[in-house]
């Protein structure tokens, strides 16, 4: 016969609550959870797991602190904005924030941006660089004589009327063409480069004529004699002959809105129509032709001439590689096309030696350069038959291309 079940009946008097001390509130939703003892069956008896089996409690009640209703984690530290928004709905967390447009889309748009900024920056220099060479006129310059080291431009300003009118500046009855300046450039291996202004009355030997003044080799060969003939003064091979005509001067400085000239008198010359006060001032086209040609009103003559002619020159490829040329379109365009309308070169020569060309002239009128003539004896040599001339220092020129040659010019300028 099976034993009876325990009893759980109290077994004495229940233990009282203290004076004043209050039940333990118990929430619905902290409830825990009863359990049916065994042998209770449907009716049986449901006791909390805290009471022993006698039924007592094992510890006298305490007073707690009532609690505060629970929150789930995700909404602890809400701000009570969210219960006025969504009364009456669960506290699951905030609303989710509004999807962000898609980031991909907005760099592949901003790629393809700079790329087409990249390739309008590189194609307008290449094009226009192949629309320059393009426009280049040609001419048999060069000597094909032998290398010699480092590279050397023959540079000459021809004093062609062609072009001109009645009234500009340069302008006479002088028929065929002559040179007015006449510019050795020499970029050593190592060392100084050198610009040489080669007075274009000097008398020298012409291969094939008589001796004669420098000029007189363009008026009677062309360039191809002009070369000829400095070469076997200096000594150095030309690796590039560039010509200037009169009115590519004019246009090329007001293309440029005038470049900055320096002269140290007052001038009046009828002759090249020059009027100047001394001092610096921003000449435009036609003055700074005039102020190229003259030489009668200066006092220095043809040497005075050959130094305001390199100034000249100076101050155009200065301001031609200003930043308000360079990165204006419409301006390297226009002087584009003044440079090219007026220059002859070599038959070798295309638009990249033209660039080093500049770069070489920059470089040698610089503080890094040397530029100045070549020794000379007297500036009033009379051979007879060609008037006064200017007589070289043959003594001392052989030293001088030297030096020059090694990168190792005079300190001081002639």
């Amino acid at each position: 016969m099976p034993a009876d079940p325990p009893s759980f009946e109290p077994k004495g008097p229940r233990p009282q609550r203290p004076d004043g001390a209050k039940a333990h509130p118990v929430r619905p939703e902290e409830t825990p959870p009863t359990r049916v003892m065994p042998g209770a069956g449907q009716g049986g008896q449901q006791q909390p797991p805290s009471y022993s089996p006698g039924g007592q409690s094992t510890h006298p009640q305490q007073p707690r602190r009532p609690q505060q209703p629970h929150q789930p984690h995700h909404q602890q530290g809400q701000p009570p904005q969210y219960q006025q928004d969504y009364p009456g709905q669960p506290p699951y967390g905030p609303p989710p924030a509004p999807a962000r447009p898609p980031r991909r889309r907005k760099r592949r748009r901003g790629l393809k941006v700079m790329l087409f900024i990249l390739v309008l920056l590189l194609a307008w220099p290449i094009g226009l660089g192949i629309w320059a060479n393009s426009k280049l006129n040609h001419v048999d310059a060069l000597s094909g004589a032998a290398d010699t080291p480092g590279t050397t431009y023959l540079l000459a300003g021809s004093d062609s009327r062609e072009g001109l009118e009645k009234g500009d500046a340069g302008f006479d009855q002088t028929e065929g063409a002559r040179t007015d300046t006449i510019l050795l450039l020499h970029v050593p291996k190592s060392g100084s480069s050198s610009l040489i202004s080669l007075p274009r009355d000097s008398y020298v030997d012409i291969p094939g004529y008589q001796p004669s003044k420098l000029n007189a080799a363009y008026s009677w060969g062309g360039p191809e004699l002009l070369v000829e003939t400095v070469e076997e003064l200096s000594g150095f091979t030309v690796d590039h002959y560039v010509e200037v005509g009169f009115s590519g001067i004019t246009g090329i400085v007001d293309e440029l809105d005038g470049v900055e000239l320096c002269h140290d008198e007052d001038v009046s010359d009828e002759k090249s129509k020059l009027e100047w006060s001394a001092g610096c001032h921003e000449a435009d086209g036609e003055t700074a032709l005039a102020f190229a040609r003259m030489r009668y009103a200066d006092k220095e003559g043809d040497l005075g001439r050959t130094d305001r002619q390199r100034q000249l020159i100076s101050s155009i490829t200065s301001e031609a590689a200003s930043p308000g040329v360079l990165l204006n379109p419409k301006r390297q365009l226009g002087m584009t096309k003044a440079a090219t309308g007026s220059l002859k070169v070599d038959n070798d020569a295309n638009i990249i030696d033209l660039a080093r060309l500049a770069w070489a002239f920059r470089k040698a009128s610089g503080s890094d350069g040397w530029s100045g003539t070549p020794p000379i004896a007297t500036q009033n040599f009379r051979p007879g038959g060609v008037g006064s001339a200017v007589q070289l220092d043959e003594a001392e020129l052989p030293a001088f291309f030297e030096g020059v040659a090694n990168g190792n010019p005079p300190n001081t300028e002639e």
